[in-house]
């Protein structure tokens, strides 16, 4: 008979998984809303949608902040905007599971960093394969999509070391509320410049709210209910399906397959990452997952912050989208 740890095991790791094709999906369908609302009009819509629903939960207007607490949002909310918007750049010109592996690299390559040992260093040498592979089968106009991946790679690495900050807040998801309506004020008349009125088309609004919806707050309630029933190293290992996830999506809903060598490296960057966390796991035991008031956000590859409890580097992979 399956016992109600097993359960809740399973019930975990379904959430988790479910949060990972949340965001790829959510991704993948902001790709098909750059026609009619180009990027930054895409990437408005977003954090917008974000934002109201982020607030609407958490309230920071009944916040009394400190100085500190509010430069850490700031500059939380200043590494959001850089990430999602070289990331929806960097989608734009390269199909997604390459734009997501590429912008993986950020949590990854602080995971390695800040790695206690040589057995999880040794898994920067196939990342650095995945990546030489991917990087191998590119064109030169896939130049500025390339380079707008690894820019959205180093901000979700700083979206990671703020996100420690801001889990130590006593206000953690009310700051990532603040700091996602900081994105919103400060991307909106971008996108309003470049897409006008096209932003309030029904279809195009319709659109960016699912947007909003599947890469912010259906996968902040999954994060959620999974860090309450797995340790923080088996959903670390659930997060490194990102790239993977972002292959699927792509193909489904955009018909992007990589080039074959891009899938071999893609898959090489997947099994660092399960690597790097898997053999910290087995070091050091994770302990169980804290309460949800310590919340500090994983990164979604291209997401707004997640409402998840603290935990590893490599379990704080962006995106993130």
């Amino acid at each position: 008979m399956t016992s109600s740890r097993d359960r809740s095991t399973g019930v975990g790791t379904l959430c988790a998984v479910s949060a990972v094709a949340s965001v790829q999906l959510g991704a993948a369908f902001a790709a098909t809303l750059f026609d009619q609302a180009g990027v930054l009009g895409t990437v408005s819509l977003r954090f917008v949608a974000a934002a109201a629903l982020l607030c609407l939960l958490t309230r920071p207007w009944r916040v009394r902040w400190t100085g500190h607490e509010l430069r850490t949002v700031l500059g939380f909310g200043l590494a959001f905007v850089a990430m999602n918007t070289s990331l929806y750049v960097a989608i734009s010109r390269l199909p997604l599971a390459t734009a997501i592996t590429l912008e993986f690299l950020g949590p990854l390559g602080v995971a390695i960093v800040t790695a206690t040992g040589w057995l999880q260093r040794v898994w920067a040498v196939p990342a650095a394969l995945g990546v030489l592979l991917i990087g191998g089968s590119l064109r030169a106009d896939d130049l500025v999509g390339t380079l707008a991946a690894l820019g959205a790679a180093l901000a979700w690495a700083s979206y990671i070391l703020l996100s420690r900050r801001m889990g130590t807040s006593d206000h953690g998801l009310a700051g990532l509320a603040l700091a996602t309506l900081l994105g919103a004020v400060l991307v909106l008349p971008f996108g309003v410049a470049t897409a006008g009125s096209a932003l309030l088309e029904p279809a195009t609004l319709a659109l960016g709210l699912a947007i909003g919806v599947l890469s912010s707050a259906l996968p902040y309630s999954l994060d959620l209910l999974a860090l309450r029933r797995l340790s923080t190293a088996v959903f670390g290992v659930l997060t490194s399906l990102n790239p993977a996830a972002a292959a699927v999506a792509g193909l489904v809903v955009l018909g992007e397959l990589p080039p074959q060598r891009q899938l071999v490296g893609i898959a090489l960057v997947v099994v660092a990452s399960v690597g790097v966390t898997a053999t910290r796991r087995r070091r050091s035991p994770a302990p169980a997952a804290p309460a949800a008031t310590s919340d500090e956000p994983r990164c979604p590859s291209d997401g707004p912050p997640r409402t998840a409890p603290a935990r590893p580097p490599e379990a704080a992979g962006r995106s993130r989208d």
